[in-house]
């Protein structure tokens, strides 16, 4: 039986969905030390894994959306998730480094449809502030899959090794592709006539860019975004390595920082009707500031306890929770007719920012663990920075 708009079972369906990405790699973050060890890897090749997931993830989002607005959202949205299945299992029998890079490539092309499309939904059903309230729905159900993965992860970890993270995730994978198969129906209104070319997506990416409230909300979600896959792709080695939490703690530890984001998108939820999407965004970018310099300064008097990294980071991710949600209503907020298409670039331009940021982070970890909290700090300040100095959206 479809699900119908308004429900919780479409919000949480649409929720788990986005939620393939992030559990892709949260999951097994706790595991990052035991695999370069394992594959005999440094540091640097073991982020190269997340950098990879994030290439992928961003090159996927360049076709998913402009695709789905031609032949609609369920078919391309079920050809991701095959292929995140088949790459799933891919990772769990790797047999090196190489392979397991490669892998996690592919896995991320098929988990980046599910999160264009799932975005690409909620703007085919609702519109404005009703829009980014359903996006901050969607990111309270989908915080707990953070929260929860690398507490399991750790578990799994100890209990099974690495790879029963990737057999646990293609599980997950097929039972919301079965989900979808009943239970989703077929959104798209109007379909796009638009020609599928490269040179025909590119001309309507250009046409995106030349909307000054678009400009301003993808800008805004790649450098808050960067900086939370900062966290996400250092925290591993310098909670476990400089501060000496175990596998299990650490995943306890990341829970703990992700519940800063639940917040952040619970308090959105009420905050959203009062003061519009900007006004929530600029909570957003003021906690990302605030948490990013916090973190710095514990950082430079220590080390002396993961509290000094991890309050401050929950300070940013709860600025994360009001940032990225109504950003991403408010960017594809003018493009009724191109939700995909304005869904697709704006994760193109975020992760392919951050899949830059965990690579020249992975270097500078190897010379010092000061490199993480001055990242954050950097990126918090910059999306203050650019939302503070921008004149407000006719659209805002």
């Amino acid at each position: 039986m479809p699900l119908r708009p308004d429900t919780l079972a479409l919000t949480a369906l649409l929720a788990l969905l986005t939620s393939l990405g992030p559990l892709s790699t949260d999951m097994y973050l706790p595991s990052l030390p035991m695999i370069a060890r394992g594959f005999g890897s440094d540091t640097a090749g073991a982020q190269l894994t997340l950098s990879a997931f994030l290439v992928g993830f961003a090159a996927g989002q360049v076709f998913y959306g402009p695709v789905a607005d031609r032949y609609g959202r369920k078919p391309v949205l079920l050809a991701g998730m095959a292929l995140f299945i088949v790459a799933s299992l891919a990772c769990a029998f790797a047999s090196s480094i190489e392979m397991l890079t490669g892998a996690r490539f592919l896995q991320a092309l098929g988990a980046s449809g599910p999160i264009v499309l799932a975005r690409a939904v909620v703007r085919d059903l609702y519109e404005g502030a009703r829009a980014g309230k359903e996006l901050s729905r969607m990111g309270t159900v989908m915080g707990v899959v953070p929260a929860a993965a690398p507490i399991a992860g750790g578990l799994l970890e100890a209990a099974f090794g690495w790879r029963s993270t990737f057999f646990v995730t293609t599980v997950l994978g097929l039972a919301l592709a079965a989900v979808v198969v009943v239970g989703l129906p077929e959104t798209l209104k109007r379909r796009s006539t638009e020609p599928l070319s490269v040179p025909a997506i590119l001309r309507g990416y250009g046409v995106l860019l030349e909307n000054s409230t678009y400009r301003l909300y993808l800008v805004t979600c790649a450098l808050a975004y960067s900086g939370l896959f900062a966290f996400i792709s250092g925290s591993s080695f310098v909670l476990q390595q400089v501060y000496g939490l175990s596998e299990i703690l650490f995943g306890f530890a990341f829970s703990f920082v992700v519940l800063g984001y639940i917040t952040g998108t619970i308090i959105a939820q009420r905050v959203v009707g009062k003061r519009g999407i900007r006004g929530t965004v600029r909570l957003g970018v003021t906690c990302l500031a605030l948490g990013g310099i916090a973190m710095l300064a514990g950082a430079m008097a220590g080390p002396g306890t993961p509290f000094e990294i991890m309050l401050p980071m929950a300070l940013y991710t709860c600025g994360i929770g009001f940032t990225l949600p109504q950003s991403m209503a408010g960017a594809m907020g003018p493009f009724p007719d191109r939700a995909g298409a304005a869904s697709s670039f704006i994760g193109l331009c975020q992760m392919s920012a951050a899949a830059v940021v965990g690579i020249g982070l992975g270097h500078a970890l190897d010379v010092t663990p000061l490199a993480l909290p001055l990242v954050i700090a950097a990126l918090g300040i910059a999306a203050f920075a650019v939302f503070a100095l921008s004149k407000p959206p006719a659209a805002a």
